[in-house]
């Protein structure tokens, strides 16, 4: 029996070597190569339809593309508008969170007008209906192939040709033209090209789900990400009911927008009003607490900033943060030290954004430092009050975007004051808000305190 040859394949390029090294000699990165079964020289892809030429970009006929809902309203917002013909979709998270179910009911309410396919590679047909007939879903419509053969997929989609697939997922997929087995980076990287072709050839919008590493990444290669249109996160905590869904590259519309869920008996369930997830309702003022607005995408949210402040028991005091970013903290600390003059050395300082958010926005350095400064003073900030601003190393408070959209969220929840930035300041009054403009942090800490 002849001995398969062995190649190393880079997980981040797709870069190939014969020996294995430390870092990929494609792209640089450190232990990244991992080892595959080298594949013989084979074509694999066919013409699906006549040959390209070369055209003039003016001369090119355009429109808007055509958008179907999924019938859920926050995946449509975090899609750009809906799925779009042609258009293929990478779902990843991690186990348990909630992406077969999602998909599923997206399914159920697309299959009212629109043919629908669901190939699942990991459960069975009884699985499948079992938990459909668990939430009560309208499965009538909805035809199902247990497969995990890319031929015969590709056979099944060419005959039913339906107006949305749903692949899931697309590490247990594999093609016979390969020797290496279902999840290995070439399977992936073949398996995911050849269902691409097949979705821009056929017009069938292809949605597939991914698997994710321990670090939190899709597993796979990452020229997996570069081939599809939209790549879609799904989140949660383990300990909680809430998911959010976020979009990381959309060729069809914006990045960085955000869908909030709620799993419950019957399934997800849309959040009509996410801000309310991440504010705390206190009977009373607290000190150590400040409401900030950042923006997920196009959509505001409300979110609270809590931080407590403790004399330190230790030589060196712990800085902590949940949900906003350490490095970030220290720096802002240092500006308070030496723009306003409130020190923090021997205090431990511990910082946490409510209900699981992840902040990655400079926007929320203002709250953060107001919440610090309230816990250190033990005083509360005054109720109904929301801020928002990015500090500068030189303590100038910076604008942030969408300043206007952020006030009228607010008010919209009943807030009546706020602390911008002065850049900020709206070129219309929002009814309902008074504005506190500030240049500097030293003038907002003393406009509270």
């Amino acid at each position: 029996m002849v001995k398969s040859k062995s190649i190393y394949s880079c997980v981040e390029c797709g870069g190939r070597v014969l020996k294995w090294q430390g870092q990929c000699p494609h792209c640089h990165l450190w232990n990244t190569l991992v080892e595959a079964v080298a594949e013989k020289n084979s074509t694999r892809f066919n013409y699906t339809n006549e040959i390209s030429r070369v055209q003039n970009i003016e001369k090119i006929k355009i429109g808007e593309e055509p958008r179907y809902s999924t019938g859920i309203a926050e995946l449509d917002r975090v899609l750009g508008g809906g799925l779009v013909d042609g258009g293929v979709i990478l779902l990843g998270g991690d186990p348990g969170i909630g992406k077969s179910t999602l998909l599923l009911q997206a399914l159920c309410y697309s299959s009212c007008d629109r043919a629908v396919l669901y190939v699942s590679g990991e459960e069975s047909a009884s699985q499948i209906a079992l938990r459909a007939k668990r939430l009560s879903l309208a499965t009538k419509k909805v035809h199902l192939l247990t497969e995990i053969q890319l031929d015969r997929i590709q056979e099944v989609l060419g005959k039913e040709k339906p107006n949305v697939a749903v692949i899931d997922s697309i590490q247990t997929i594999y093609s016979e033209s390969l020797q290496s087995a279902p999840g290995s980076v070439a399977q992936v990287r073949e398996c995911a090209a050849q269902l691409t072709r097949i979705a821009k050839a056929s017009g069938i919008c292809i949605i597939l789900v991914g698997h994710v590493t321990k670090e939190g990444t899709l597993a796979g290669p990452r020229v997996l990400e570069h081939m599809v249109d939209t790549v879609l996160y799904f989140e949660g905590d383990a300990q909680s009911s809430f998911r959010l869904i976020r979009a990381i590259k959309n060729r069809f519309g914006a990045v960085n927008e955000l869908g909030v869920f709620a799993m419950t008996e019957k399934g997800l369930r849309e959040v009509s009003n996410p801000s309310a997830l991440f504010l705390s309702h206190h009977e009373e003022k607290v000190p150590g607490s400040c409401v900030m607005v950042t923006q997920e995408g196009t959509r505001p949210l409300l979110v609270e900033v809590q931080a407590l402040v403790d004399k330190s028991q230790a030589l060196n005091p712990r800085r902590l943060s949940v949900g906003l970013e350490n490095n970030r903290l220290a720096m802002l600390l240092a500006v308070l030290h030496r723009h306003v003059g409130i020190a923090c050395f021997d205090q431990d300082v511990f910082v946490n954004a409510v209900g699981g958010v992840r902040i990655t926005e400079p926007g929320a350095d203002l709250a953060v430092l107001l919440a610090i400064v309230s816990s250190l003073k033990n005083k509360p900030l005054p109720i109904k009050i929301i801020t928002f601003g990015e500090i500068g190393l030189a303590g100038e408070v910076r604008p942030v975007q969408r300043g206007q959209e952020r006030l009228k969220e607010a008010a919209k929840l009943g807030f009546v004051q706020a602390i911008i930035p002065k850049a900020n300041k709206p070129k219309h009054s929002v009814f309902g808000i008074e504005i506190i403009l500030v240049d500097r942090l030293e003038d907002a800490v003393t406009a509270i305190f």
